[in-house]
């Protein structure tokens, strides 16, 4: 991995006096409409530049590409919008070649900005146009490195911009959470060393085939595409945090009656369900593991989109493994064929960090963001568990007949909507992330006997 220099300190208290004069500027007409939306792009140079790094509202992070012609940068804003101004704060690693370009779907693209003599460094650009997806294609890179963006803002008007106490859609947290500033700290080092910081839900299918989905389609029976349920024995599109509250639970612990689904696989027009309990992991997803907080009672939201692309399920800003059976690993589809006897795998990581405000956001996202190599940002500053899927389903041989009800592999999604009991979510919590554990249902680590478990034989609190 190449070593960065980074500027004189005099020069970046200079760039940051500059962007905040700029964003002085251009608010007072407009809105930042990008800071901690959804992000995509073509491509990665490493881990430490994710797409979101861009849009995050802060100097020491950027996006940076794989070192090839042409690249792009695109951020979702969540609904049509009119863009009437963009600022670009490049790294060293500019483009030369660029056009700024909106589109209503992701798909179809409208250039509102072009130049081929692009100078680098913060360039404030006065546009015409409006769309919901924003994206810089870059034709010409200005060196031999990839582009490197700090910062990737869009000014305009939109109506999704997020309301601070609520509306249509929204679902406030009671109380809030405030005064969060996000931990920046590296924990102690331990001997021996803390090497995960996780505990397992074990949880089987309760329903399957239901065409429900309570936070995309509430009140709508039948109106989503067939799911998969686990946990909550009751969920259906009528669902409430109460009337989950009042469910069973086909989780090993009591204590957790959420409710988890994701689109039913399909081999030919059969359901092929996963045999017995699957994993769902519980861990750290910032670096400072001991500042993560139990989710609130009844925060909800959506991993992915069934509507993904390749790319898109691909480059998701949580770690994604993809599909794997047998020896075939990071697949990004469905492979077209496994090993007689093998399952097909997948594991799938969600965001971490909450905005504190909001159980739920008109596109049951936006209240969510992941962590920027390892912190949260200032928008998203509580740590809360990063949740990641490993489902196996026995299916093998032949699978071009296998795809999901939502369409091919990479339109893999999940939903998740807390039902833990509180007490029991806090013990887990604190014994196991913040302990800085392996835990399995009970919270108990195999390699570190000593360290005791968070719940009884029972999977419940003494």
């Amino acid at each position: 991995m190449r070593k960065r220099i980074l500027a004189p300190v005099c020069a970046v208290l200079l760039a940051g006096a500059l962007a905040l004069a700029g964003n002085q500027s251009a608010q007072a007409a407009d809105t930042l409409l990008s800071q901690g939306r959804p992000a995509l792009a073509s491509s990665l140079e490493n881990g430490e530049s994710p797409a979101i790094a861009a849009f995050d509202g802060r100097s020491d992070t950027r996006w940076g590409s794989q070192w090839a012609d042409p690249q792009w940068l695109r951020v979702d804003l969540g609904a049509t919008a009119t863009i009437t101004q963009v600022v670009l704060e490049w790294e060293a690693a500019y483009a030369r070649a660029f056009q700024i370009q909106t589109s209503p779907d992701g798909s179809n693209w409208t250039t509102i900005y072009s130049t081929t003599t692009g100078a680098g460094g913060r360039q404030t650009l006065g546009v015409n146009g409006s769309g919901r997806y924003v994206r810089l294609y870059g034709t010409q890179r200005a060196t031999g490195y990839g582009y490197s963006l700090y910062e990737f803002q869009v000014f305009g008007t939109s109506s999704a911009t997020p309301q601070p106490t609520g509306g249509a859609g929204y679902v406030n947290a009671n109380p809030p959470v405030t005064g969060v500033v996000p931990s920046t700290a590296t924990p102690p080092a331990q001997n021996p060393p803390v090497t995960h910081r996780e505990f397992q839900a074990n949880c089987s299918v309760s329903r399957s085939n239901l065409n429900d989905d309570p936070i995309i389609f509430p009140n709508l029976p039948g109106a989503s595409h067939s799911h998969t349920f686990m946990g909550n024995r009751t969920t259906n599109a009528n669902s409430t945090l109460p009337s989950l509250q009042a469910g069973g639970t086909s989780c090993i612990t009591p204590g957790d009656k959420t409710g988890y689904w994701m689109p039913t696989l399909l081999k030919g027009n059969q359901a092929v369900q996963p045999d017995g309990p699957q994993v769902i992991y519980y861990k750290s997803g910032v670096i400072d593991y001991r500042s993560v907080r139990p989710f609130p009672p009844g925060l909800r939201y959506v991993v992915g989109s069934p509507t993904a692309t390749l790319d898109e399920f691909r480059y998701a800003p949580g770690a994604v493994e993809g599909f794997e059976c047998g020896n075939s690993a990071f697949n990004w589809d469905i492979p077209a064929n496994c090993p007689a006897g093998t399952q097909l795998n997948v594991r799938y990581q969600a965001p971490s960090c909450w905005n504190g405000l909001h159980l739920d956001t008109p596109d049951h996202k936006s209240h969510m963001s992941y962590p920027v190599n390892g912190v949260c940002p200032a928008s998203h500053p509580v740590a809360v568990p990063m949740i990641e899927f490993k489902m196996a389903w026995p299916v093998s041989g032949d699978m071009s007949q296998v795809r999901f009800s939502s369409g091919r592999g990479y339109s893999f999604h999940y939903d998740v909507y807390n039902v833990w009991d509180p007490p029991t979510l806090a013990a887990l919590v604190r014994h196991c992330i913040n302990g800085g554990l392996q835990c399995n249902p009970r919270g108990f680590d195999q390699y570190k006997p000593e360290r005791g478990a968070a719940l009884n034989e029972n999977y419940e609190l003494d």
